[in-house]
């Protein structure tokens, strides 16, 4: 649990009720006090959803800290049942709540005896894990529950489809730009012949899940979702999976190669034909994704050679690093993520794609390597994306956490062929064109007023004299603002606080030797 005015990744609790509100059907009951139950408004407003979100709080107040809660859950979570008839009734606490250590797991207990609904205690330590943590630990202990107890019961299908079927796993509310991905996702596993089971847990219904296993392999199109739900049925069940993201042309081309050849490995023990997706693969990047002839256009020729810093989800991050670098030919001075957790993985999947790595839930930390390291362009969060406007770089959001200007109304997938020219053009479009820059200025279009400082923290002030500042006037626009932070980090590296005009000429002997 860390305690800060502004989180990458939210409390643990708020993952618990993303994953309850996706499922149909599920109801989810916070033991929280007024201030914690902001998640309906916030999923109402940023989806736009026209139900309302499945979601109760049963509020701590004075009077349980006083004597605690005593029936009041058990009763909660009773009226709704009565009220909503759900499938599945989620319980969890928050991180606030969670200090009074209350038995939350024997008002579940007690209330399953009278209850028609199933009900969950959501198994989540609130002080070690975040939001995206918890999500990913109550998606796999909601899957679990009903396949234990489908085992139990004896009511387990062992049978596979007949034709080649997969799981989407990891879809949910409130993810970035999921719904659109998920929309591509299908449009791709039709043109493949491949039939979706199920996708869970958005849309998904719980009494459903005892169907998992009857698909030949599971999809996870993101790791920070949906993995430790497809290493259980790994485990347990044999189930293949696939946690490449298909993202951008070259991972897109691998992520087809892997369906393929999971494919062919049970056609060996069925009646179904081999299948061969090469052809598929050249047809779509070739006439489908644009994104592959237009980084060998002029227009990207212009962007080679950008200096650019990646920052967000190990997912996003990782994928938009290599489609910078390999697939477009822009340089990537720093990637990073704040998915501490999976580090190493993140480490390992763009080593040699960046010149820096930084692993950080501090976003004071990442503004002032952005300040320190001026990029051409950012790409990252909504908290980047401020960083960019205080710093006068263009931002590209590619990641969560994002506000509501990124949950289109439009088509905007990221994954899959769609999603590559939807990509290439956010890349193109985030970059500001020194003669666009130069027209801009001439014109008025831009806010003239001066920055003086370039760093986010307020441990380092750099004063510029008089005659620095005139000798800075005289540089064009389009150049002005690359001039001043390259002579500010200068002068960071070497202790000088004051900036004069023979600094200025040093800094620029230095960037040129």
């Amino acid at each position: 649990m860390k305690l800060a005015y502004w989180m990458y990744a939210g409390p643990a609790h708020i993952g618990t009720l993303r994953v309850a509100s996706s499922f149909k059907n599920v109801h989810a009951i916070m033991h929280a006090p007024l201030g914690d139950d902001y998640f309906n408004v916030m999923r109402s407003m940023l989806e736009r959803e026209r139900d309302f979100t499945a979601a109760t709080a049963s509020i701590v107040d004075r009077h349980v800290l006083a004597r605690g809660s005593q029936e009041r859950v058990v009763d909660n979570i009773l009226r709704k049942d009565k009220e909503e008839h759900p499938d599945l009734i989620i319980l969890t606490p928050t991180c606030t709540s969670s200090i009074l250590q209350e038995d939350l797991q024997n008002f579940v207990n007690r209330a399953s005896i009278i209850s028609d609904s199933d009900i969950i205690f959501a198994d989540v330590d609130h002080y070690q894990v975040n939001e995206i943590q918890a999500a990913d630990r109550t998606l796999e202990q909601v899957v679990r529950y009903y396949l234990d107890r489908c085992h139990r019961q004896e009511k387990w299908d062992q049978f596979l489809t007949d034709a080649p079927s997969v799981n989407i796993i990891g879809i949910f509310t409130l993810g970035f730009h999921n719904q659109h991905d998920c929309r591509e996702l299908r449009r791709l596993l039709r043109d493949l012949d491949i039939q979706i089971n199920q996708i869970i847990p958005e849309g998904g219904s719980v009494e459903d899940l005892q169907n998992l296993p009857k698909a030949w392999f599971n999809l996870i199109p993101y790791r920070e979702v949906g993995l430790m739900t497809a290493v259980y049925l790994n485990k347990e069940y044999g189930m293949p999976y696939i946690s490449i993201a298909p993202m951008g042309a070259v991972d897109m081309a691998e992520w087809i190669r892997q369906i393929q050849k999971n494919v062919n490995t049970f056609t060996l023990s069925s009646s179904n034909k081999r299948v061969d997706y090469e052809p598929y693969i050249d047809g779509q990047t070739r006439f489908v994704s644009q994104a592959a002839w237009f980084s060998r256009s002029i227009d990207c020729q212009n962007l080679t050679g950008k200096e650019t810093v990646v920052f967000g989800d190990t997912t996003h991050a990782a994928s938009i690093t290599k489609i910078l670098v390999r697939e477009m030919g822009i340089r990537v001075s720093c990637a990073g993520t704040y998915c501490k957790h999976d580090a190493e993985w993140f480490k390992e999947q763009i080593q040699g794609f960046c010149d820096e790595i930084l692993i950080t839930d501090d976003h004071a930390e990442v503004g002032d390597m952005i300040a320190h390291m001026g990029p051409s362009a950012i790409f990252g969060t909504q908290m980047e994306r401020h960083i960019g406007k205080r710093l006068d770089i263009p931002c590209g959001v590619i990641s969560a956490p994002v506000h509501i200007q990124n949950f289109p109304l439009g088509y905007r997938p990221f994954l899959g062929y769609e999603g590559t020219n939807q990509i290439a053009d956010l890349i193109y479009n985030s970059f500001a064109l020194g003669m666009e820059d130069h027209l801009l200025d001439i014109f008025g279009g831009h806010d003239t007023k001066e920055i003086i400082s370039k760093s986010l923290s307020t441990d380092i002030g750099l004063i510029w004299d008089p005659e620095s500042r005139l000798e800075l006037s005289k540089i064009p626009r389009f150049a002005r603002e690359k001039v001043e932070r390259n002579t500010e980090k200068f002068a960071r590296q070497r202790g000088i606080e004051t900036i004069t005009v023979e600094v200025m000429y040093a800094a620029k002997e230095a960037l040129n030797t």
